[in-house]
């Protein structure tokens, strides 16, 4: 299964509609998330940008994300997404955001935290979600089933 375009093309109309816009930080998915919305036409009306920050350094100098939380619960964690969402928040004044970091594999993946884990975190203008998935397959798989996984959620969220 792809990414639905539609779907992205229906939540671009929406925050036009609202004058909202969109910003991502992204780790294990490398920029796919902002790369299906740059494909549709529309986007520079709500997309007002995106980082892929894949170094713990970078996530903490760009995003601002705490030593500390990186050092204890790493990068892929609850935290560590938390952080990510409040950093691109400030860095581009968005009204929404997503946050992703996981483990896409097929190394990296520990006892507790498995190929497949990953952290998906929303900011709405109301509130912060931090959804924990395990996603089955090989490293593409993952991603793309993150990507997905970003867009569905989000066009919930937004009630499209």
């Amino acid at each position: 299964m792809k990414i639905n375009y539609s779907t992205i093309k229906k939540i671009i109309e929406k925050l036009t509609s609202q004058n909202q816009t969109i910003s991502f930080a992204e780790s294990c998915t490398g920029g796919r998330i902002v790369a299906s919305f740059t494909s549709v036409s529309g986007a520079s009306a709500v997309l007002n940008g995106s980082v892929v920050t894949y170094s713990n350094e970078i996530k903490h100098q760009w995003l601002g994300v705490e030593s500390q939380v990186l050092e204890k619960e790493g990068a892929v964690s609850k935290a560590c997404v938390s952080q990510m969402l409040d950093g691109i928040q400030k860095m581009a004044q968005s009204d929404y955001a997503i946050a992703v970091s996981g483990i896409a594999g097929p190394t990296g993946g520990t006892k507790l935290k498995p190929v497949g884990t990953v952290y998906i975190g929303f900011l709405t203008p109301q509130d912060k979600e931090i959804i924990h998935c395990h996603f089955e397959g090989n490293r593409e798989e993952v991603q793309e089933r993150s990507v997905r996984f970003a867009i569905e959620k989000l066009s919930q969220i937004i009630k499209i």
